[in-house]
């Protein structure tokens, strides 16, 4: 193939011979003797702010249509935006100022707009302060209404504890005031009988061995030396005038100690009001159980006991005793109290039978 080049093409235009061909000398290597024109440079697009790396120094950017600049100006200041009146203006950098914790011994008081807007730069954190102020006011002693039923129930507990501790009393009262007081006054019976056995001479018939004795009267005194007990001995089982002040009562009608036969029937209470029968159960057969009067001591000796009875059992009261070991006619003491302790159910029974009588000494 037979390429013309265009110089050749020119020359031959202006001088009118025929064209010869091109044929460039090639040099040593094979190259051509001229190089090639050289490209063209691709038209230059820079990018805002980075001017073209090839030619740096050369090219002068010129404002893109957009306005923006091919090397970045510097930063111009933010416009100021002052905040509402009353508050504090923000300063980049500078940490907020810590809340104050709430104190939840008292209420706080109300403070005023501008200081909660000076401590609280923000909105948001403003009415999150005023919610906590209102909900610490709303806790507020005093300022919360109560609801009725709890008055209902606080008067409600009031009227229970006072009839918890009405009962209290009533118990301590009956268990243990009663016995105070009873023992006081069969203490000073006792002195009184004792005193005027030693000061009157008596004659031996006289009102002890004919029964003839006023209830509430004192006539003898009951010793039972295996419980240490020594108590006086009244005509009568009366709750007021013989039992309840301590003493041991005498059922009317029953024998007396000085008859050649019969049954000695007793009574007292074996809880509350002095107690003087409260170990009776612990008697045993052969201990010794004695009624002194002015003139004599009886002495009697435990033969048998009924652990419980009905009270109104009333075989105990006859001459020869329900349910004792004894058959046949004789000189008997009963011994009557109230079972199991603290209760009326029914009536624990002790018997006893005469082994000794002799004359009481005075001294």
């Amino acid at each position: 193939m037979t390429t013309t080049h265009p110089e050749d093409a020119a020359h031959r235009a202006a001088d009118g011979t025929a064209p010869q061909p091109y044929a460039p000398a090639p040099w040593p290597d094979g190259w051509y003797v001229r190089e090639p024109p050289p490209y063209a440079a691709a038209p230059h697009h820079p990018w805002p702010h980075h001017p073209h790396p090839y030619d740096q120094q050369a090219h002068t950017p010129d404002p893109a249509p957009d306005g923006w600049f091919h090397e970045q100006p510097p930063y111009a200041p933010a416009p100021h935006h002052p905040w509402p009146t009353g508050s504090e203006p923000h300063t980049s950098g500078a940490p907020l100022a810590p809340e104050p914790l709430p104190e939840t011994s008292a209420a706080p008081e109300p403070t005023a707009p501008d200081a909660e807007a000076s401590a609280s730069p923000r909105p948001a954190a403003r009415r999150a302060s005023r919610r906590r102020a209102g909900s610490r006011r709303r806790r507020a002693p005093g300022r919360r209404r109560k609801p009725p039923s709890k008055g209902a129930s606080r008067a409600a507990s009031a009227v229970l504890i006072t009839s918890g501790l009405a009962m209290v009393l009533s118990v301590v009262h009956q268990v243990w005031w009663t016995n105070v007081q009873a023992r006081a006054e069969a203490h000073e019976a006792l002195s009184r009988l004792e005193q005027t056995w030693t000061d009157e001479a008596r004659d031996p018939r006289t009102a002890d061995e004919t029964g003839a004795f006023e209830p509430g009267e004192g006539f003898a005194i009951l010793r039972i030396p295996a419980l240490g007990l020594a108590s006086p001995i009244a005509e009568g089982t009366g709750t007021e005038q013989v039992l309840d002040r301590g003493l041991v009562g005498h059922y009317t009608g029953t024998g007396m100690p000085s008859d050649p036969t019969g049954n000695v029937v007793l009574a007292a209470h074996r809880n509350t009001h002095g107690e003087p029968f409260r170990e009776i159960d612990r008697l045993a057969p052969g201990d010794r159980i004695v009624v002194e009067t002015a003139t004599a001591a009886y002495t009697y000796e435990v033969a048998g006991r009924i652990p419980e009875t009905p009270p109104t059992d009333v075989s105990v009261l006859r001459p020869i005793p329900g349910g004792s070991p004894f058959t046949t006619s004789g000189r008997y003491i009963t011994l009557t109290t109230c079972t199991p302790e603290y209760s009326t159910r029914g009536r624990l029974i002790v018997f006893g039978r005469l082994v000794e009588e002799r004359p009481r000494s005075r001294s």
